[in-house]
């Protein structure tokens, strides 16, 4: 007995440290990723590395070489559109004379400053949904959709039926659903597309198509577009489900957020889709052709607005997203507001928001007082009280806030899907938007404004009244917050 004991010790420890090789040699970690998953394999031997097979190995090599080959640059297909700028002329032109840092560093992770849009926020579900049937029902030639949700309710069969009439029609509709996000939904519900003449591609699909068996389940398509003709594109918080659309009692109100682009900002977001697809699908048609098809409708100036569009995944070592975040806080001058229904940071991140409010700048975070995940909210509750503690203005939204935005100074915001968290910085596909306008800057300044009016603000001792069972669990989940 003894023997076999020694045995399984010993076992252990070669497989933690086969475990470490992996992750700080092939996998290339953070130290606290590392921390986070030796401590929960050291206290759960066996149960951790079940664990870690499912939700901590990295992506395969050959499956980041399969989306690397399937991408195709942004700036290599808006090469190929008539009429739009160069990056010099851009960066002369108007508001981005200002932001010549933030335009370049998005240039350089491949995102292309889109001029002349017209762009409307919404912050309902339902708002959002009824202008999204309107177009639908009105698209001539194509129609992408991308969702990290798609249920199979109320709203999910709206929307569907929908595409199966465009799709009769002979308009040119396709559509990728996450295998996680929307494993509630049938697949018989995704195959009444294909039957009138849709198609369809899931994202990171399970072993045989059984959902139990995933391998990939922890790496997650989180993206929400839409875009319609090459010109109508959305993006935002907002899933296809009826809990988005606040039919949910446990988790309202529900505030979320989410935009409409006109215009050439549309094309970021089908580059996005067609990157996706081309990986599902197995797809290698040239990229010219895409334009050709009319993916990709010829630029019109239909606002004054210019955006970046940003992506960002776990196939990349760079988070783009993250880092375009911090660019944007370290170069305010005046104020960083923040939403985000998870607020669990990096170092880096942390640094930037200590730097921005040492600064002079007005710093805010707005969270949930009411939480969809309690030990994601544990890790968060953490991190808020450092952040209170660094002088930076801490609101609970009397509700669940579901936004992922931030508005930088008077003329910068980013809506997008991106989640202020390790998981939307490093492990999900994600995508956000920034936008140049003084118009919107000041539009949604207003719209979290009145979401102050719903909120309380919370100082150091909201976070030092608390139980120390409270406490304890803060300190666990922030600990293990790397593996969220």
């Amino acid at each position: 007995m003894h023997n076999w004991f020694e045995l399984l010790i010993t076992i252990i420890a070669c497989v933690n440290f086969l475990l470490l090789i992996v992750m700080v040699f092939l996998e290339k970690r953070k130290p606290q990723y590392i921390i986070a998953w030796l401590t929960v394999i050291t206290f759960l031997p066996i149960i951790g590395f079940g664990l870690y097979v499912i939700f901590g190995s990295g992506l395969s090599v050959r499956t980041r070489r399969m989306i690397r080959k399937k991408s195709i640059s942004e700036r290599d297909i808006i090469r190929n559109i008539k009429g739009i700028q160069t990056l010099e002329e851009a960066k002369l032109d108007g508001i981005l004379k200002d932001d010549k840092e933030l335009v370049t560093l998005c240039y350089s992770f491949g995102s292309y400053p889109l001029p002349g849009n017209d762009i409307k926020i919404f912050t309902s579900g339902i708002e959002k949904i009824n202008s999204l049937k309107k177009d639908l029902k009105n698209a001539q030639k194509s129609i992408n959709l991308e969702y990290y949700i798609f249920e199979n309710d109320r709203v999910g069969k709206e929307i569907m039926n929908i595409l199966c009439d465009k799709a009769k029609e002979g308009v040119d509709v396709k559509l990728i659903y996450d295998s996680v996000g929307s494993r509630k939904a049938p697949r018989r519900f995704f195959r009444k597309l294909q039957k009138a003449g849709g198609q369809i591609g899931e994202f990171f699909p399970p072993f045989m198509h059984i959902r139990l068996i995933n391998l990939k389940l922890n790496y997650r398509n989180h993206r929400k577009l839409v875009i319609i003709d090459g010109k109508i594109g959305y993006t935002g918080g907002i899933n296809i489900r009826d809990d988005h659309m606040g039919r949910n009692k446990k988790l309202n109100p529900w505030r979320d957020t989410h935009i409409r682009i006109e215009g050439s900002g549309a094309y970021g977001l089908q580059n996005i889709f067609i990157d996706d697809w081309r990986y599902c699908k197995n797809d290698n048609t040239p990229p010219k052709s895409y334009i050709d098809q009319g993916l990709f409708a010829p630029p019109n100036i239909y606002g004054s607005d210019t955006v970046q569009v940003i992506n960002s995944g776990p196939d990349s070592q760079i988070q783009k997203i993250k880092e375009t975040f911090v660019k944007m806080i370290t170069n305010a001058k005046e104020r960083v507001y923040i939403q985000t229904p998870y607020f669990i940071p990096d170092d880096i991140f942390i640094s930037s928001l200590r730097i921005a409010v040492a600064s002079g700048v007005d710093v805010r975070i707005m969270v949930p007082l009411i939480p969809d995940k309690k030990t994601v909210y544990l890790a968060t509750l953490s991190y808020l009280k450092e952040m209170a503690e660094m002088g930076i203005k801490v609101y609970l939204y009397n509700g669940f806030l579901h936004s992922k935005t931030i508005l930088v100074d008077s003329n910068k915001l980013s809506i997008g899907t991106c989640n202020t968290d390790n998981r939307s910085f490093g492990l999900n596909f994600e995508n956000t938007v920034i936008i140049y306008s003084n118009k919107l800057n000041e539009q949604y300044s207003q719209i979290f404004d009145k979401d102050i009016s719903n909120s309380k603000e919370v100082g150091i001792n909201y976070f030092q009244k608390k139980r120390w069972i409270t406490k304890f669990l803060q300190a666990i989940m922030r600990l293990l917050s790397s593996l969220f």
